[in-house]
């Protein structure tokens, strides 16, 4: 049986795309029976955990401190020397991680996954950037979430050789198999927090972690000319400074922050809403899997061009609309579009649910994934 050992910063029951990714790919893993499945990545406290969630091994080691939004674990990298592994799955990412493995690691082969060029931290990038092109040099094959994003990165465009393109995925069955009783309790809580005025009216909707480079401020802004209201669900850093937006435009019945919610919960908010919107603007927004979510649940999309695999997933003209990025005009227009037209909401929503399933089921992903490490093993 195979060996695989993933690394990453964090794991369940911390949420993220990249840490739903790894949990789910890990667990499909060690459910096919072919491979044994460690995941090492830092703990929220100082002590180092070891735990078997799902029959996958997890080791959080514990963290000294954060930098630039980056967990340091001296432990994690003498967790790498000590972890045996026929194949190290690095997530970048994560530039201590890389550099643990570089340093330490002993597996006979390395796999990267890029998730996204490091975008904000320019500094940490120039000092970083030597070693990352030594981590991609010494990968034995890379994994891009697009073609898109081989072509449009700096970096991946140097190892085009061994890159392979295998697109995030979701359980597609959680997110179409939603209780018609389920949705509406959600739209009626929906309505029970809004004014006469704006019952009845469409539900756009957002998910994701509040972060700078996902547009909110936009989308916010456009409300004032949608005939609907807004629905974000998640948390982030910049809630705060949202909140603020929307209070200081008299925006409070049109846009809702319903926090965080559970995984029992989430696919009803999908199906209870009639767009989704991703209104991203840097290229930290590299694929975008809460499209496929909510593709898997059959909305239409309006999304940002970002020469990512944003607009890769989401098809314009055949599973949404895609815009320019940083453009409340542009993002308000293509959302009352949809909202305008019954019918075209309803094909485009088609159309998202069978690509969906055609082309971004876990199924597919860990299959991929199981050949490209199968491959690997049977190299001498």
């Amino acid at each position: 049986m195979t060996t695989v050992l993933q690394i990453y910063k964090n794991y369940f029951p911390v949420s993220g795309g990249i840490e739903g990714h790894i949990r789910l790919l890990s667990n499909e893993l060690v459910r096919s029976g072919q491979f044994e499945v460690k995941v090492l990545v830092t703990n929220l406290g100082r002590a180092t955990t070891r735990e078997v969630l799902d029959g996958v091994e997890v080791i959080k080691a514990g963290e000294n401190i954060t930098l630039a939004r980056t967990p340091i674990s001296w432990k994690l990298w003498r967790e790498v020397s000590r972890t045996e592994a026929d194949i190290t799955h690095l997530h970048f990412p994560y530039p201590f991680g890389e550099l643990g493995y570089l340093l330490f690691g002993k597996s006979r082969k390395m796999v990267i996954t890029y998730h996204s060029d490091i975008v904000s931290q320019k500094g940490l990038l120039r000092f970083y950037e030597p070693f990352l092109l030594r981590a991609l040099k010494r990968a034995d094959r890379i994994i891009a979430t697009s073609p898109r994003y081989i072509k449009s990165s700096p970096y991946l465009s140097r190892f085009q050789e061994k890159c392979a393109v295998v697109p995030l995925s979701v359980d597609i069955d959680r997110f179409q198999s939603v209780r018609v009783e389920d949705v509406e309790r959600v739209r009626r809580a929906i309505e029970e927090r809004s004014t006469s005025s704006l019952r009845g009216s469409p539900l756009v909707l957002f998910v994701g972690k509040l972060r700078y480079y996902k547009g909110l401020p936009y989308i916010i802004e456009a409300m004032k000319a949608i005939p609907g209201r807004l629905l974000i669900v998640g948390t982030g850093p910049v809630e705060n400074s949202l909140r603020a937006q929307v209070n200081d435009s008299h925006l409070e019945d049109k846009v809702l922050f319903l926090g965080e919610l559970s995984d029992e919960d989430l696919p009803a908010h999908y199906h209870a809403s009639d767009v989704f919107v991703l209104p991203s603007t840097y290229r930290s927004e590299a694929f975008g899997l809460v499209q496929v979510e909510a593709m898997a649940c059959g909305k239409p999309l309006v999304c940002t061009e970002l020469g990512t695999g944003t607009s890769w997933v989401n098809l314009h003209g055949e599973t949404g609309l895609v815009v320019e990025p940083a453009n409340s005009k542009a993002l308000a227009d293509a959302v009352n579009t949809l909202l305008g037209d019954a019918a075209l909401r309803q094909h485009l929503g088609k159309n998202a649910s069978e690509r969906a399933r055609r082309e971004f089921s876990k199924e597919s992903m860990v299959a991929r994934i199981a050949e490209l490490y199968n491959s690997l093993a049977s190299e001498k």
